[in-house]
């Protein structure tokens, strides 16, 4: 009895898989960004998606988040960086924000269905598959928590009070800031191999090059980057050094200006990081 179970579960999930299989290689599911997933499958993605962010934000401590300053920093990322797609009290998001799918939902309670821990890690993880950037890279700790901040208070703003509060924001430092600002920035481990493809996914290096322990597509649009210690000469005609492919990476048209490769705006510490990385695979 025990062992026709145990067959019958088996040839059951041997058929679930085929089934899968032709699913996927017919291309039966609609991808396209003008259709909804089917309730069940948003659903299941919602709760995997809260579920992820609960257990992986367990052990983050949040500090003091009511200084008005902090908020008033928070109101000024959020403006640069959120409003277009999450909108605000009174406000639409733009065009873009829309458009996704699935859509942003808003965040002006956003506070009250998630801890300010959670609001942190998602802020700085970011969330796949689902147009909710990782601002791990770009944000320092300090404007991170400013963020979640402005969020824990947005849901006590009025339309006139959001706007009052945005208007006020002080513009300087920049959000996010620019490649040459000193401030720390958040990211993990530095000088680790993790950090590096982090870095090099962040900075947008893989969908134009494959590159050795990195995700992504069989992109053809630059040449594969594995072996790149190898070879005598960098792009650009630049002897191979790391402090040669550290310029190359940050400032690539000050090298060759016809180079189809853009300024990506890599600071001088993540370009080492990645440099090292990528003569190292």
């Amino acid at each position: 009895m025990k062992q026709n179970i145990f067959v019958t579960l088996i040839v059951a999930f041997v058929l679930a898989c085929l089934a899968a299989a032709g699913v996927v290689w017919g291309g039966f599911y609609d991808i396209s960004a003008t259709s909804s997933h089917t309730q069940p499958v948003y659903s299941l993605l919602e709760t995997a998606m809260r579920r992820s962010v609960v257990l992986r934000s367990r052990d983050i401590k949040a500090p003091p988040l009511g200084d008005a300053a902090k908020i008033s920093r928070g109101a000024f990322c959020y403006r640069e960086l959120c409003v277009q797609c999450h909108g605000g009290p009174g406000v639409a998001p733009s065009a873009i924000g829309m458009s996704l799918q699935p859509l942003p939902g808003p965040l002006i309670d956003a506070a009250r269905r998630w801890r300010a821990e959670e609001l942190y890690w998602i802020t700085k993880h970011g969330v796949k598959m689902s147009g909710m950037p990782a601002w791990e890279v770009r944000l320092s700790e300090a404007d991170l928590w400013s963020v979640v901040a402005f969020l824990q208070a947005l849901p006590e703003m009025s339309p006139r009070d959001y706007d009052n509060t945005v208007a006020a924001a002080a513009p300087r430092p920049q959000c996010p800031a620019p490649a040459n600002d000193a401030t720390e920035t958040a990211g993990g481990n530095p000088g680790s191999p993790a950090q590096a493809r982090l870095l090099l996914r962040q900075y947008a290096c893989v969908t134009c090059h494959v590159i050795p322990g990195v995700t992504g597509s069989d992109t053809q649009l630059g040449p594969p980057l594995a072996g790149l210690a190898r070879r005598s000469l960098l792009p650009g005609g630049l002897a191979n050094s790391e402090d040669n492919l550290v310029r190359w990476i940050r400032h690539p048209r000050g090298v060759d200006p016809l180079t189809a490769m853009p300024d990506l705006g890599v600071t001088e510490e993540h370009a080492r990081q990645m440099a090292a990385y990528l003569l190292e695979h």
